[in-house]
């Protein structure tokens, strides 16, 4: 700050100024200097023999030299990638060497042939790494009554109409019209700091419990899992409390006789012994799981609308867990439905580059990594808008859509410049997400658009 702002106060409120302004530095200094030994961490991972060797198809893969290495590669295609190949490489390949306009230094066949030795758990193995550096190094991580708050839901994926696509996926086929390929998506998702912990991108025959249950083999005992009705089975709460977790999942008040009971005596919450139905002794007996009635917890929750919500959870100590604070505790489940609609309208997941199986996974995958990073840079804003919403008459976060926009290209010069420059480039990135900011507006909601989205044709890429 300029010395003759700070000359027009008095001399204590001088020196109080001065080191509000020191310590605003030093903590802003310091949440870029976290955002940039991720960058290098990730980068490292990358970069390792161990790394490369593990996630190329063949040993004879990304040996020779080559214009389109394999980080290179990695790169390129965490970079929101959607319009069409050649304009992409242009672009990547303008910023990555600094030409002043766009160059064909690399051509869309040569791509599409290097792709072809890229395993996809490369992103895979990336986010995982991403989540876990995100929870043990980054400060003031959200929590629900100590507990790690995550939501599991699914949704249909449209793919391209290529046959060898729709053979390995499944197809819709509607009355008129021709088929259309579809995938099943799942994602373990922490609603709280909107990070996604797990993503699966399935054919779209296996259902969504059977896709609950791989997100599940990563929990812990802090954990609490969010639920939908579609959900609910004797078996899958089985295999929660089996890895010593919670859950707490909204059901149909017609599922279960006991559940009926329980909705018609128009008692607010009860205690029950949840016996093991037929439905689900084969799955318990595949997954090595026993077969003893389970103690979990129904509540009643009277909606603004009219409607009566029925929960059940596994937190049965109505001392610490009273019944008053389930509802704003499942509402926190429809940050995942919002997940999706990012996935969806803004990083455009269905608007895939690729025409082969291999390429939906990457594409899938590289742009829910992408999404993770964009999250998790944009984090360290948090307390400092917080700071500025004292003043405000509503709670402000950062715009998502134009973060995302921000990051894309940024991406490229995090992953390949000097550790100077990133903190540079970082110190710029959070300066201006945290001014590109909207409000929380609590209560609001509308009904649900169940119009066509728009359909991405591969011989018709965007040009933006």
């Amino acid at each position: 700050m300029e010395s003759g702002i700070i000359n027009k106060f008095h001399p204590k409120e001088e020196k109080c100024l001065e080191t509000l302004i020191l310590n605003w530095i030093l903590a802003w200094s310091l949440l870029c200097d976290c955002c940039a030994k991720l960058i290098e961490y990730i980068k490292d991972i990358i970069l390792s023999d161990h790394f490369i060797t593990l996630h190329k198809q063949k040993p004879s893969d990304f040996t020779r030299q080559r214009k389109l290495p394999f980080q290179t590669l990695i790169f390129f295609l965490i970079n929101l990638i959607s319009g069409s190949y050649q304009k992409e490489l242009n672009n990547f390949f303008q910023i990555l060497m600094g030409f002043d306009v766009p160059k064909r230094f690399v051509s869309k066949v040569a791509l599409s042939k290097a792709r072809l030795k890229l395993k996809y758990e490369a992103f895979v193995e990336l986010n995982r790494h991403l989540t876990q550096y995100f929870y043990r190094h980054f400060e003031s991580v959200s929590k629900w009554h100590g507990f790690n708050l995550l939501a599991v839901d699914g949704s249909l994926i449209r793919l391209p109409r290529i046959k060898k696509i729709a053979e390995h996926f499944g197809a819709w086929h509607p009355v008129r019209g021709d088929e259309c390929p579809m995938a099943r998506a799942s994602l373990l998702f922490d609603p709280l700091n909107r990070i996604s912990i797990d993503a699966i991108i399935s054919p779209k025959h296996i259902g969504e419990r059977e896709l609950a249950a791989q997100h599940f083999l990563n929990l812990m005992p802090e954990d609490l899992v969010l639920l939908d009705r579609g959900y609910p089975a004797y078996w899958l709460f089985n295999l929660v409390l089996t890895l010593q977790a919670n859950f707490c999942a909204r059901i149909s008040n017609k599922k279960w006789k006991i559940v009926r009971k329980f909705f018609n005596s128009g008692k607010r919450e009860k205690i029950i012994s949840l016996p093991a139905y037929w439905t689900s002794i084969k799955m318990c007996r595949q997954m090595g799981l026993d077969l003893q009635p389970l103690k979990l917890r129904l509540i009643r929750i009277d909606l603004p609308n009219g409607e009566t919500e029925i929960l059940i959870t596994s937190l049965i100590d109505k001392d610490l867990y009273p019944c008053e604070i389930f509802a704003e505790l499942y509402h926190q489940r429809w940050f995942v439905e919002e997940d999706y609609k990012k996935i969806k309208c803004w990083i455009e997941v269905e608007n895939f580059t690729g025409k082969t199986v291999l390429s939906i996974y990457q594409d899938f995958h590289a742009r829910v990594f992408s999404k993770n990073l964009t999250q998790v840079l944009s984090f360290p804003t948090k307390p400092f808008i917080e700071k500025a919403d004292r003043n405000r008459k509503y709670s402000y976060q950062v715009n998502f859509a134009q973060a995302l926009a921000s990051v894309k290209n940024t991406i490229v010069l995090l992953f390949n410049r000097s550790m100077e420059t990133v903190n540079r480039l970082l110190h710029d990135l959070l300066e201006l997400l945290s001014m590109t900011v909207e409000p929380v507006r609590p209560g609001r909601s509308y009904p649900r658009n169940h119009k066509r989205r728009k359909n991405f044709y591969l011989n018709y890429k965007p040009i933006g």
